[in-house]
């Protein structure tokens, strides 16, 4: 009998410390008065084994601002949780009538067995259990009970209107529309596959903007893999006037690019590279920006990025996280901070592959492929002119040379120095532009390409038609 309550125990002790990180403090319903679990405003408590109106006995009942608010059914590991959702919400209606609450009854509803926790807000339209990272802090519940639910403000997002349709091309008018339907069918992630050049970045500022507007969502986080792609961003919502406003989205919400690990309180819109995001969770005060100019993508360390819960951090802080690029294999490895926060998932991408495809289970919003893009003159088509060098082929050897020193990038201060090899190094072409970057292949090929564009792919345009080149 000892043996088969051991798991349980164990579930119930990291049960009570992912509470304490949260916020609430521990007491047993044996032990308390009947002052002792109407929790005064100055505390928030979390009380074991409280015994409800039908003599049953909840696990966990949670109190915020003298009320109570929470019902959590604890149990053992590895048991599914797929039955004991019911059971809690048995439990939210059966509070005595002597308790204090929110609404008569417990809103939020959690089981858990320590290594997975689901939640349910009962206030929401067909509400659902949702996977979280983390439990909510007090504070977070509080900001909850003060509004109706975000999923039921989704509920009345209007249509475009004549004036909104008329500043979008079908693609983005067809993506807002898809999105918005997902969002009201309470779908955590949404993807929208729309051909590079066809406006993904302009796309979320529209729908951004009603999301804020319209559903009065707290914070939208913009997540891009490399800092030049985050400075776009920035540039393209400071550049964005919705047709309701004739002010620039900056100037109706604030919008801020991370430069620092500080999450500003006051940004509804915030933009930052995934690398920083990791850096923010674990707790970092400092980011070396440079770790921001390459693509996590191309980074070397495979590493699965592991999360821990960051007090400081509340799973609520935004709403919304849109992905940019996201068909990029990183997001296996980042995956924790992607889930990190109890958010809306929407994913932007060109070319999505069967990894982001299963990521957001399937739930494709909108699809507007190259082949679409090019028949609506959105894009042009494509030839492939492939360029061969020698070392892009077989890689090659650097001879050693102790009058002659090369230069090589620290991984981790990213600062360059120089060395001379003691021995010759031998480099494949999988190094080539990893590990290896020889500038004179590099040079060859635009050189290349320079001399044979109008030569080879297109005789019959002039030069002074290609500026760039």
């Amino acid at each position: 009998m000892e043996q088969d309550l051991k798991p349980e125990q164990q579930a119930r002790e990291e049960i009570d410390k992912l509470l304490s990180l949260a916020g609430f403090e521990l007491r047993d319903f044996k032990d308390c008065t009947l002052g002792d679990s109407t929790p005064n405003a100055a505390r928030n408590f979390a009380i074991k084994e409280f015994i409800l109106e039908n003599g049953t006995r909840a696990d966990y009942i949670l109190f915020v601002a003298g009320k109570a608010c929470g019902v959590i059914e604890a149990k053992k590991s590895p048991l599914s949780l797929s039955g004991a959702e019911n059971q809690a919400k048995n439990y939210a209606y059966t509070l005595p009538a002597h308790i204090p609450s929110f609404q008569g009854m417990l809103p939020f509803v959690y089981v858990s067995n320590a290594s997975e926790i689901y939640f349910t807000d009962l206030r929401e339209p067909n509400p659902r259990a949702r996977r979280i990272f983390a439990f909510h802090a007090p504070k977070e519940l509080l900001d909850k009970l003060s509004s109706t639910s975000l999923r039921d403000r989704i509920q009345h997002l209007p249509a475009l209107s004549s004036q909104d349709s008329k500043k979008l091309r079908d693609c983005q008018k067809d993506a807002i529309e898809g999105l918005e339907k997902s969002l009201k069918q309470n779908k955590q992630r949404a993807l929208i596959h729309m051909a590079t050049g066809a406006g993904k970045t302009f796309t979320a500022c529209n729908f951004a903007y009603r999301l804020l507007s319209i559903a009065k969502a707290k914070r939208i986080l913009f997540l891009v893999d490399r800092n030049n792609l985050g400075k776009q961003a920035k540039k393209e919502f400071d550049n964005f006037s919705p047709s309701a406003d004739k002010r620039y989205f900056s100037e109706i919400y604030n919008v801020v690019h991370l430069e620092t690990n500080h999450i500003p309180t006051e940004s509804k819109v915030v933009i930052t590279t995934i690398q920083r995001l990791y850096s923010i969770l674990r707790g970092e005060s400092e980011f070396d920006s440079a770790n921001e100019e390459h693509s996590a993508f191309e980074n070397e360390d495979k590493e699965t990025k592991e999360v821990a819960y960051n007090p400081q951090i509340g799973i609520d802080t935004f709403d919304f996280i849109v992905i940019d690029e996201c068909h990029r294999s990183i997001y296996g490895l980042w995956r924790q901070v992607l889930e990190y926060f109890d958010a809306f998932l929407i994913g932007l991408s060109a070319t999505p592959s069967k990894h982001t495809l299963g990521f957001f289970a399937q739930n494709i919003v909108a699809q507007y492929d190259l082949e679409k893009s090019i028949l609506d003159k959105v894009n042009v088509g494509y030839e492939i002119f492939r360029i061969k060098t020698q070392i892009s082929e077989q890689g090659s050897i650097i001879e050693a040379n102790a009058e002659f020193q090369i230069p090589f990038r620290d991984k981790d201060t990213r600062k360059i120095g120089y060395e001379s090899l003691e021995e010759d190094l031998e480099y494949s072409k999988a190094d080539l532009d990893r590990s290896v970057l020889a500038p004179s292949q590099i040079r060859t090929i635009l050189e290349t390409y320079k001399d044979k564009v109008f030569d080879l792919l297109f005789p019959n345009v002039s030069e002074a038609s290609c500026p760039k080149l």
